[in-house]
């Protein structure tokens, strides 16, 4: 039976990660200030929040880039950030709310073009030093990358028809590789343009690939009909 790893083997995560950060670039460049304050998808950010968030981030994607968690770490400490990484991406929008948009967006562009830049320069299996440890940074170009695709559906940037289905693909096999790699008590199986999920002997569900990418990256609505369980045991990606 193929793992949901070799199913990555196919892809290559810097020209994903490319895509979604151009994606996001091009629909942020487009904005005005009505479009920068409409409420996203993420709960209590702007569209103006997401791009925060982005740009803050790019603190922690640099530390492991330089080997410099501990360096992180104090930097978070010296602020008074608590609470994780969810502290410390609410203390990073919060930073930023009272700076131009513009010079957010600046920001972001530069440090995460250097990011990716150095990603793809350490390659496939070149070593990240991440706050769990070393990590392929193959594998974590596409966590990236999922992420963008998440924030960029979050805020509404367009995907086109021509590229709906191949980007669909391809975050379905991230979110079967996701599952695998933190070992989820779930089996997840694609069949018939479907994905098939079943939790312990008799809890199962047929999902629709886009639907069982939201429940990966925890952008179900509330009002779905997926049982709270599996919903929750899918969710491997924020």
């Amino acid at each position: 039976m193929t793992s949901a790893r070799d199913e990555l083997a196919g892809l290559d995560p810097f020209d994903i990660f490319d895509t979604e950060a151009a994606r996001l670039d091009r629909f942020f460049s487009s904005l005005d200030e009505d479009g920068w304050n409409r409420p996203s998808r993420c709960d209590g950010w702007t569209v103006r929040d997401v791009l925060a968030h982005l740009a803050g981030e790019e603190l922690y994607n640099h530390a492991c880039l330089d080997d410099d968690i501990d360096g992180f770490y104090e930097l978070l400490d010296h602020e008074g950030v608590g609470g994780g990484f969810d502290g410390f991406n609410e203390w990073c929008v919060r930073k930023r709310r009272g700076l131009p948009v513009e010079q957010v967006l600046d920001e972001w562009g530069a440090k995460n073009g250097e990011t990716r830049r150095r990603m793809r320069a350490l390659g496939r299996d070149g070593t990240l030093h991440t706050s769990a440890g070393p990590y392929p940074a193959g594998l974590q170009t596409f966590h990236y990358a999922s992420e963008y695709a998440t924030h960029a559906d979050d805020v509404g940037a367009p995907v086109s028809p021509q590229e709906a289905a191949e980007r669909l693909d391809w975050r379905v096999r991230v979110g079967m590789f996701a599952l695998e790699e933190q070992g989820a008590p779930i089996k997840v199986e694609r069949a018939c343009g479907r994905v098939e999920v079943q939790l312990d002997d008799d809890l199962t569900a047929d999902l629709p690939p886009g639907e069982f990418v939201d429940a990966t990256v925890g952008r179900l609505p509330a009002g779905h009909p997926l049982d709270a369980r599996i919903r929750s045991a899918l969710r491997c990606l924020a």
